[in-house]
């Protein structure tokens, strides 16, 4: 009589970043998949990236390219670890060949958030007073609320969420600019002030998601991770990235965004922006949503005949003059 020697379950190793936020989401993803497949170990392995070393320059000026990623790509390919869990944001749009997007998550709020100093606790961003210090560290909500309101004083502003929040209350700013779903995730939804209106900031690509990567050719993977996906915040991203693809703009480029699904049909608005905020074009394109990554590429060409290349021509070149 032969007998039958199954092979043992499978432990798959989770990569994650370790600021606080980015293992309260890498914890989430553990928690959901062990629901979904008890027999399976997930294990957690961390790793800092290259945007965790580097605290005190600006983003915009380190270049984008896997900032928060890269390390975490490396260990996929190397096998040190099976799949990543990515703030969707930070992800680039063009992948490392052998690894694909493999899930998108239930998107949380997408919207920028004000989070005020004590003293400002009854203003609204448009009754901040002139030289009002805001604090952020993206270009795209620079340039934003530059075109806005150009009588605030804006600084740049770098750590993780406790840190900048400790810097808010000291007093070395009046205000900061950040995302809500990272506040929500945190538990810290008390600190967000007020959530900033569409019509003044339009949110980051893929803001309010997490991005699941893995190795391209991982099949068995990429069938459990579809347990975790949330199809229409994967159609309302994957227009997104589709439309900064296009425009070969990346995370750190003041590319904003707005999805709306009604039905079968999505909404995509989008804005290219300078810094300065003095040039601004926006428009909005709606179709179906299984067609995401069409209406990404459509809003793109619209935007582009309305001077978005010229914009982000003159920002890649003051970037690369490191100025």
């Amino acid at each position: 009589m032969t007998s039958v020697v199954s092979s043992p379950p499978r432990t798959i190793r989770i990569g994650s970043r370790k600021s606080q936020l980015a293992l309260v989401q890498t914890y989430w993803v553990q928690e959901q998949l062990q629901k979904s497949f008890p027999d399976i170990t997930f294990e957690v392995h961390t790793m800092s990236t290259q945007g965790d070393k580097i605290l005190d320059v600006a983003l915009a000026k380190i270049g984008d390219k896997g900032l928060f990623t890269k390390e975490l790509e490396v260990g996929m390919l190397n096998q040190e670890i099976d799949f990543a869990v990515h703030s969707l944001k930070d992800l680039p749009t063009n992948l490392p060949e052998g690894l694909t997007l493999a899930a998108i998550t239930e998107r949380e709020n997408p919207a920028d958030a004000l989070v005020v100093h004590e003293k400002h606790k009854d203003k609204q961003i448009d009754t901040l007073p002139a030289g009002a210090v805001i604090g952020t560290s993206s270009l795209r909500r620079l340039a934003q609320l530059r075109h806005h309101f150009p009588h605030f004083t804006f600084k740049d502003v770098r750590g993780n969420l406790i840190t900048r929040l400790a810097k808010l209350d000291a007093g070395e700013y009046d205000a900061l600019i950040l995302a809500a779903a990272g506040l929500e995730r945190l538990g810290m939804s008390d600190r967000v002030h007020q959530i900033i209106p569409k019509e003044i900031s339009l949110h980051a690509v893929g803001q309010g998601a997490l991005g699941i990567e893995c190795r391209a050719d991982d099949s068995e993977l990429l069938s459990l991770l579809k347990a975790i996906e949330h199809p229409a915040t994967r159609d309302r991203c994957l227009a997104e990235r589709s439309f900064l693809r296009s425009l070969e703009g990346g995370c750190q480029v003041p590319i904003g965004v707005n999805t709306e699904i009604s039905g079968e049909n999505l909404t995509l608005t989008g804005i290219v922006a300078s810094v300065d905020g003095q040039k601004l074009v926006k428009d909005t394109v709606t179709g179906i949503a299984n067609n995401a990554e069409a209406l990404g590429k459509e809003l793109a060409e619209v935007l582009r005949q309305q001077g978005a290349t010229e914009i982000l021509s003159e920002i890649f070149a003051v970037i690369q003059r490191g100025s």
